[in-house]
């Protein structure tokens, strides 16, 4: 685990207003992170579940058009809680959301606080009809490119979204189908093509999780998909997956991943941690350098304490030449920033 530099809560679930008077903000978490101009814009997820308590009724919120946020009571004795996030119904197997979550545009001038909210990113087609969540954002020439979570009937999904401005949108749909999370882009085209790094969510458990690797002509249509050799660990053995869109370095892109210590039928989603990779910079399917210990684990209060205790979860980076600022969520419930020396953190690999 390395030094941090400096470290901090920029963002808890009572500085965010939620969206209507009968919602309650329960978290403000995995924010996409990128330059524009001076500034520092994050899109942070806000989490919101009702304020309503009905006994022996759990209610479950989703996004319809034209209404926006409904919520479906269900009878307690229908469902199964699965952690403090899902339930599932006894019927026919199937989960919901505890809550629903939709994207906030914050903007700070030094990167280390928060100065404005700008405008509000919601669900509106089907596909993300339970919430969208967990942004990527990464600037290609002079647009900025977001991936995103979408989470509905169909399972979850990554999609794509741009902009120039933050202030309007343009939905490209869905690039990969479920279940797929954790897309991240590269900033550039390598040999004449877009790049990504994914993460699929197998139902069926042939395989320890992974991380792979997909080409793109356009950014809309991906395939050439192959896993990473990573994730060997005993701190990633429960999950692994891209976090921070990489950066490019002198040594190769860097990137920041998450990865979870949970053994097979272990309750809750156990301890999430940050690792670093170093990827190849004319062909990133070779891994040249990876750290062998966590670069950073829950170690604050507002990291061990949360919604879901027990993560850190990076999903936007700043380089700042000597510094490097990485943006994550906490425990599911806060967004932080956390400063590392540049060289520090090639060297741990």
């Amino acid at each position: 685990m390395l030094n941090r530099l400096s470290s901090r809560c920029l963002v808890r679930p009572g500085d965010i207003a939620a969206s209507r008077d009968d919602l309650d903000v329960v978290g403000v978490f995995n924010p996409g992170a990128v330059e524009d101009g001076k500034d520092v814009v994050l899109m942070t997820r806000v989490a919101e579940r009702p304020k309503e308590r009905r006994a022996g009724f759990s209610g479950l919120p989703r996004w319809e058009p034209g209404a926006g946020v409904v919520v479906d009571w269900v009878a307690d004795e229908e469902l199964v809680p699965l952690d403090a996030r899902i339930v599932q119904r006894k019927a026919d197997g199937l989960v919901r959301l505890t809550s629903t979550s939709h994207l906030r545009i914050l903007r700070s001038t030094d990167g280390r606080s928060i100065d404005s909210e700008q405008g509000r990113f919601v669900p509106e087609a089907e596909h993300e009809e339970f919430g969208v969540e967990d942004p990527r954002i990464t600037r290609i020439d002079d647009t900025f490119w977001i991936t995103y979570v979408t989470v509905s009937r169909h399972g979850a999904a990554t999609a794509l979204a741009s902009t120039r401005d933050f202030c309007t949108f343009e939905r490209h749909g869905i690039l990969l189908y479920p279940e797929n999370k954790d897309v991240v882009l590269f900033p550039e085209r390598i040999r004449g093509e877009y790049v990504a790094l994914h993460r699929p969510n197998a139902a069926t458990p042939f395989t320890k999780p992974e991380m792979w690797l997909a080409w793109s002509p356009d950014l809309i249509h991906w395939g050439r998909h192959e896993p990473l050799d990573v994730g060997a660990a005993a701190w990633e053995t429960g999950r692994i997956g891209a976090g921070t869109p990489p950066i490019r370095t002198d040594r190769g892109w860097f990137e920041i991943y998450h990865g979870s210590r949970k053994a097979r039928g272990e309750a809750g989603v156990g301890v999430y941690s940050a690792g670093a990779l170093l990827l190849d910079l004319d062909d990133p399917r070779h891994v040249i350098g990876q750290a062998q210990e966590p670069v950073m684990v829950p170690e604050t209060d507002f990291e061990r304490e949360g919604f879901v205790p027990n993560v850190v979860f990076p999903t936007g980076i700043i380089d700042r030449g000597g510094s490097i600022l990485v943006y994550y969520g906490a425990a599911d419930s806060a967004v932080g920033v956390v400063e590392f020396s540049r060289d520090e953190l090639l060297d741990a690999l």
